[in-house]
């Protein structure tokens, strides 16, 4: 039996609702800052969160629109400034608005620190996006309770490649059984699962019905223990509270028999 030795978190939609409450509204000010007339709304932006990486959102918005810059060269120029300005509105809207993290999140993080479970966070998401996230929650010695940080710097492939969990486990010295990833999106899982790494699943906002595969255990968040596939122990009575680190090892050690663990 495998011991489950560290935690792989997702940072948006998983810490927190961030697509919702954040980037998309930073996009949206960042059009408006450069006189642009486009605007994200909430349905558009799900359909756009089947891209990963926010330049990559960018780029594919624009092969739609005919008011987009009409050479390449001109289009990569425009998604970069945007990008840059987007970027900066996110990182003080995080400061300014405090977005929080997801219900049962912190619980789960400083259970896993107290126990002696190593943390990190695998993302394709920028560095400054996560430093201003984390800096917010945990202040600026976040390094301390997340060990690594892979980040989309840190990446030449974004989610669904595995790249991301990769750096991650050979940063860890760890092999992929000896974690659980904790992702919202199907990409995100998928990336984990060509990594050989079992997820959990709380699922977010954007991804409350999308279709999920091989994960050990997906529920509507850290928060509840009700809802949860496969079900936790208490709740068939009046199991109540969040999602433990009990929980999170009990499915890893079930893995084999929900998943393609083995």
């Amino acid at each position: 039996m495998t011991t489950l030795k560290a935690i792989l978190w997702d940072v948006d939609g998983t810490l927190a609702e961030t697509e919702r409450d954040g980037h998309r509204i930073a996009f949206n000010q960042a059009f408006e800052a450069m006189g642009l007339l486009w605007r994200w709304d909430e349905t558009y932006y799900g359909h756009l969160l089947n891209i990963t990486g926010g330049r990559e959102r960018l780029r594919a918005d624009m092969a739609q629109r005919p008011d987009a810059p009409p050479t390449a060269a001109e289009r990569d120029a425009l998604v970069e400034e945007l990008h840059r300005r987007k970027t900066a509105i996110y990182t003080a809207l995080v400061r300014d608005s405090g977005i929080p993290l997801r219900p049962g999140v912190r619980e789960l993080i400083d259970e896993a620190r107290d126990a002696g479970i190593r943390q990190a966070v695998t993302t394709t998401t920028s560095r400054a996006n996560v430093d201003a996230l984390l800096g917010l929650h945990f202040g600026k010695a976040w390094r301390e309770v997340f060990e690594v940080a892979v980040c989309g710097e840190d990446v030449s492939k974004k989610k669904p490649d595995p790249e991301v969990f990769l750096r991650a486990l050979q940063a860890l010295d760890l092999n992929p059984l000896q974690a659980v990833a904790i992702e919202d999106s199907p990409g995100g899982v998928a990336a984990a699962l060509a990594a050989e790494v079992p997820v959990v699943v709380p699922r977010s906002a954007y991804f409350a019905n999308a279709t999920i595969e091989g994960a050990i255990a997906i529920g509507p968040g850290l928060h509840t223990r009700q809802g949860w596939r496969p079900a936790l122990a208490g709740t068939a009575g009046s199991g109540s509270g969040p999602v433990t680190l009990d929980d999170l090892q009990a499915w890893h050690q079930e893995m084999d028999s929900v998943s393609q663990f083995g």
